[in-house]
């Protein structure tokens, strides 16, 4: 379960990748976030009524009702992987999809020295995670704050790849890294759209860090 990720592109950079057709005025600058936690607000894209728009949103879509029985907040849930569940299925057409800029990703291993880092190369070059998105819910997130309205957001796993599964053998994040994927992911039917929750090739990713909370210039050692 990925539970951590870094996002450090230039926002010109994922607005070409992912061809946006707006920006949301609370993204600004879109400065580099090295360390992203669940409940932090991040970057997606999304499809709107007035085409794909760049906005922020936070990581942690509304729990299933069993999760919250006794509970008086929901922290959320930041990884999908049970499509068939109706729970998810309600958010898995084009209006609901979005996908997540990020240049690397932590899985943690306490044996293997912490929170270890994946990219697709030791440039850090941006992907996107195939993600949903729900606009305006209301929830406590917190005790402490009481009822929010917000936009959330979280992305799909599925079985991990040869690298990942030698640190966390259950899952991985969905990793879309060419325009034709995006494009798939955030327009194409369900049916279609689908075949995209599968692992990245052996070889595809490479571990850049470890046992930093964070992944930026100077965060971890190989």
């Amino acid at each position: 379960m990925c539970n951590l990720y870094s996002h450090t592109s230039a926002r010109q950079a994922i607005i070409d990748l992912a061809r946006v057709w707006s920006v949301a005025e609370a993204v600004g600058n879109l400065a580099p976030q090295p360390g992203i936690f669940p409940d932090h607000a991040a970057p997606i894209v999304r499809n709107t009524e007035g085409g794909r728009e760049l906005a922020l949103a936070r990581w942690g879509m509304p729990s299933p009702a069993f999760a919250l029985e006794g509970k008086k907040a929901d922290r959320g849930i930041t990884n999908i992987r049970n499509t068939k569940s109706p729970h998810w299925r309600r958010w898995l057409g084009v209006a609901h999809r979005c996908v997540v800029p990020f240049t690397s990703f932590s899985e943690f291993n306490r044996d293997a020295g912490g929170d270890i880092w994946f990219a697709l190369d030791e440039t850090r070059p941006l992907a996107f995670f195939a993600g949903v998105h729900v606009p305006g819910w209301t929830s406590a997130r917190k005790v402490s704050t009481g009822e929010e309205t917000i936009d959330l957001y979280g992305f799909l796993t599925t079985e991990p790849n040869a690298e990942v599964g030698a640190i966390h053998p259950k899952a991985m994040p969905v990793i879309l890294t060419r325009p034709e994927e995006i494009e798939l992911w955030l327009t194409a039917p369900w049916a279609e759209a689908s075949a995209l929750q599968r692992p990245l090739p052996d070889g595809a990713l490479q571990i850049v860090a470890r046992g930093a909370k964070s992944d930026g210039p100077a965060d971890g050692v190989i």
